[in-house]
């Protein structure tokens, strides 16, 4: 499946919404602040310098991934999420190299994230691009037991190649 990257419009916020509820339905539940991000991505990720991005293959959104900003040079990697008729295909690892070039072309110092365990292929891409286990703030998530951050003033040499399926095994 060959991926590109489409910057967030309106239109596509519907993709962002249905792609992270189905996910969160399906392993948890959707807090409040969830809802509000889902729902609203304009006032609660863009407007204060966050970004969304979307995985397309041809006409076909895929999955997306979002960049919110948390204070002066640390941002957020959230709602990553890949359409289940897409999931195993190199989508997440996609998503979250993204991730990591749009947030160094932004200047990000850290970046951060919480994940949960259950969701063992997320942690392990996770993991496979560098990010590094930091003990869990509480309070943004009830079902993160696990944060993760990436030192992005240090170089790292990640391409936005897809993984061959050799790698995705």
């Amino acid at each position: 499946m060959e991926l590109q990257i489409i910057d967030y419009q309106p239109e596509y916020q519907p993709y962002f919404e249905k792609f992270n509820k189905a996910w969160l339905e399906e392993f948890f539940v959707v807090e409040p602040f969830d809802k509000w991000v889902l729902e609203q991505p304009e006032e609660a990720i863009i407007k204060n310098g966050g970004k969304i991005y979307f995985a397309a293959s041809g006409a076909t959104i895929v999955g997306t991934v979002a960049l919110r900003f948390i204070e002066e040079g640390v941002y957020e990697m959230t709602k990553m999420a890949v359409d289940s008729a897409y999931r195993g295909a190199g989508a997440g690892q996609f998503l979250c190299q993204t991730a990591i070039e749009k947030a160094r072309e932004l200047g990000v110092k850290k970046l951060v994230l919480f994940s949960n365990r259950v969701l063992k292929n997320a942690v392990h891409i996770y993991q496979k691009m560098g990010f590094i286990e930091i003990p869990v703030e509480p309070g943004t998530y009830k079902r993160a037991d696990i944060m993760m951050e990436m030192d992005l003033s240090r170089k790292h040499s990640f391409c936005l190649t897809q993984p061959s399926p050799k790698e995705r095994a």
